[in-house]
């Protein structure tokens, strides 16, 4: 899409248009295969998620067991992910998959799911974790006003879906220079917790502390506490929803697993064990800002370094979530299952602006009606049902074409033992929180009508068509629908 903005600058005005149609494809570069590193799975996921997994979790030492082990699980989902990545080399992830393997319904049940639930959600809680981490100076002694933080929260997501709209480039180079205030803020929390510990600062972590139990754990609370971490761990998929722009799939999928999933555990970790070394688990939990309650503890007079710092990498974390989002659209309007609106890209910018604005409604209703807390269990618990779905298509598809070509081809174990976890990680998880869970399940099951009358109905009446025809006018048609 940069290389066509460029282009288009270059054409006149009477050939601006069938050259869009001829030329604007994905760009293939190898330097995709780089977002696959620690940096793009490192999100602010993990200056949200430590409170939910210690609350859950019940102890400190539970807690940090369970920070290892979602590493863990996303390693084995990710070798399964490379496998399907390279025997159905298509963009889209979890919904090019499933539609290939399951045929259309599944698969636009997991796109409807994305577009509904997924993404606004994950956003949603993104931007509110910027509004309080922008709000929390000036209200320290208590929470931020609950009108403050989503009005805040709107205006950012606005703003930036705008960028989004206005310029490909604009929205890349948020995304560059704000990926840097995530890795300043991170680097100096493990810093400075490594120099507590040394000092001898490290009470909570010591074994008979920091199996103290707040209360009595069960299988259900463990469930949720890997749900509230599997949000900080969200992004390792990321890059199989650009295989088509992965330059030798073959040998960059392993290498960003066997790079990043366990760098990034270990920054996981090492984050949480600074937390500890300074804070009791009550001023954890108490807190409504854990690097803020972290920073005023042991910064002094820089402690403002840290609100700005998560503040920016919050906001760069929103801008990146909407500049993928539209990468789902294309691959779903390739398979004819949104309307052909939202798989259109504007003629002058070159941006996917129907599905940006989709994407940023969505938001902001789950903006109004949700909570923190409750929005992690809500998407994480999606998130995995997907997951699930893609590996169990996995052996499915084994079975179902044992001959295909597999350049990639992991051990049955893998798989059998992420859907065994998967298994008893969701039937807990509905068990603990059966209204919020099984909401996720709600609305995708609402997908089933919308599918058969959206796209299994093929007749519709031409009033249909001309009503997304008359939106047609300033909108180039994406190049992913055929």
């Amino acid at each position: 899409r940069l290389g066509h903005e460029k282009q288009h600058q270059r054409l006149g005005p009477g050939k601006q248009h069938q050259s869009a149609m001829e030329t604007t494809t994905l760009d293939t570069n190898v330097s995709v295969c780089l977002s696959c590193s620690p940096g793009n799975i490192i999100g602010s996921g993990i200056f949200i998620s430590p409170k939910g997994v210690l609350e859950h979790a019940g102890s400190v030492g539970l807690s940090l067991i369970v920070w290892v082990c979602g590493g863990g699980i996303c390693a084995l989902g990710s070798m399964c992910y490379a496998e399907l990545g390279v025997t159905i080399p298509k963009s889209g992830g979890d919904y090019s998959y499933v539609t290939e393997i399951f045929g259309g319904l599944v698969g636009f049940l997991l796109l409807w799911s994305a577009v509904l639930i997924m993404y606004p959600t994950t956003l949603a809680v993104i931007a509110l974790t910027f509004s309080n981490y922008v709000l929390q100076p000036a209200f320290q002694n208590c929470v931020p006003p609950y009108l403050a933080t989503r009005l805040l929260s709107t205006i950012c997501i606005l703003f930036l879906t705008w960028v989004n709209c206005s310029s490909v480039r604009w929205a890349t180079r948020i995304q560059d220079v704000f990926t840097v205030a995530k890795l300043l803020a991170l680097g100096l929390i493990i810093a400075v917790g490594l120099v507590q510990i040394c000092r001898g600062h490290y009470d909570a972590l010591r074994p008979s502390q920091a199996f103290e139990f707040t209360r009595d754990p069960s299988v259900g609370q463990i469930a949720l506490a890997f749900l509230q971490a599997s949000f900080a761990f969200s992004g390792w998929n990321f890059l199989n929803y650009v295989t088509e722009e992965v330059v030798e799939p073959r040998k960059n999928l392993p290498r960003a697993i066997y790079i990043s999933i366990p760098l990034v555990t270990l920054v996981y970790t090492l984050t949480n064990i600074a937390y500890f070394s300074s804070m009791t688990p009550e001023e954890l939990l108490a807190s409504n800002a854990v690097a803020v309650t972290f920073g005023e503890k042991l910064l002094g007079v820089f402690s403002w370094v840290m609100p700005i710092s998560v503040a920016l990498s919050t906001f760069g974390g929103i801008n990146g979530y909407l500049f993928t989002s539209s990468r789902l659209c294309f691959s779903g309007a390739r398979e004819g299952h949104l309307p052909y609106l939202l798989a259109m890209i504007h003629l002058k910018n070159c941006t996917p602006i129907p599905a940006l604005l989709v994407c940023c409604g969505a938001t902001i209703v789950i903006l109004c009606i949700g909570e923190t807390h409750n929005l992690i269990n809500y998407v994480s618990f999606i998130n995995f049902l997907s997951y699930g779905v893609t590996i169990a298509g996995l052996l499915y598809y084994r079975w179902k074409r044992p001959n295909l070509l597999r350049p990639i081809k992991v051990s049955v174990l893998v798989p059998i033992s992420y859907l065994v976890f998967w298994a008893v990680l969701l039937g807990f998880s509905l068990y603990s929180e059966p209204v919020v869970c099984g909401m996720g399940i709600v609305i995708m099951l609402t997908g089933v009508p919308v599918y058969f009358v959206g796209v299994h109905w093929k007749n519709k009446p031409r009033c249909v068509y001309r009503v997304v025809g008359e939106q047609q006018n300033d909108m180039l048609p994406s190049p992913y629908r055929h």
